[in-house]
């Protein structure tokens, strides 16, 4: 076993975070390995915002000014208090690009994978993460309060720092009940 497949074997996502959140020159190693994702026809169709210090109450201020006029003050609250659960957030952003041979499908996964490729670069640092998304996600009202662009949508958010505490391990299904081969 390598050290990386024993790495990635042994991911998870933790809820509980604090200070400190990754340094600039973490953070830079850690962009350059998402942007190292595969890329059909070299678009690039990805961005991040990184939010911490006062811009995770602004944060969760767009968050709850999306909510609908029929929302409780507690869902608000919720998610006022969202973006709090980390002292930094990473907000990944799918920026379609137009091409002739590579959909808006294929660039969201290259944006998704990206993600996952940049989670696993700061977990590799030493430091935790959650990739959340919800429906929050998905409110117009939020893209336009992030300043997205009409091609643009969020992947997720990649809540991070220092793990305050792990969680336990998580079951992971036996690979026969998920890969098959094809013919039968």
């Amino acid at each position: 076993m390598t050290a990386v497949i024993d790495f990635m074997l042994n991911r998870r996502s933790e809820p509980k975070l604090e200070s400190p959140a990754p340094q600039p020159d973490i953070l830079e190693q850690a962009f350059q390995c998402a942007a190292n994702t595969p890329d059909h026809a070299l678009l690039r169709p990805w961005r991040y915002l990184v939010v911490e210090g006062e811009g995770l109450k602004a944060l969760g201020e767009l968050f709850a000014s999306t909510c609908g006029e029929d929302s409780t003050e507690k869902e608000r609250e919720k998610l006022r208090r969202a973006p709090l659960r980390a002292p930094m957030v990473i907000v990944g952003i799918a920026a379609y690009r137009a091409h002739p041979k590579v959909p808006d499908s294929e660039q969201a996964m290259s944006a998704a994978v990206g993600m996952g490729q940049l989670s696993l670069a700061l977990q590799a640092a030493g430091y935790g993460v959650m990739w959340r998304t919800g429906g929050i996600a998905y409110r117009q009202a939020l893209l336009d309060g992030l300043g997205l662009a009409a091609n643009e949508r969020i992947i997720g958010f990649l809540y991070t720092g220092t793990v305050a505490s792990e969680k336990p391990p998580v079951p992971r299904p036996a690979t026969s009940d998920f890969v098959s081969r094809w013919p039968e």
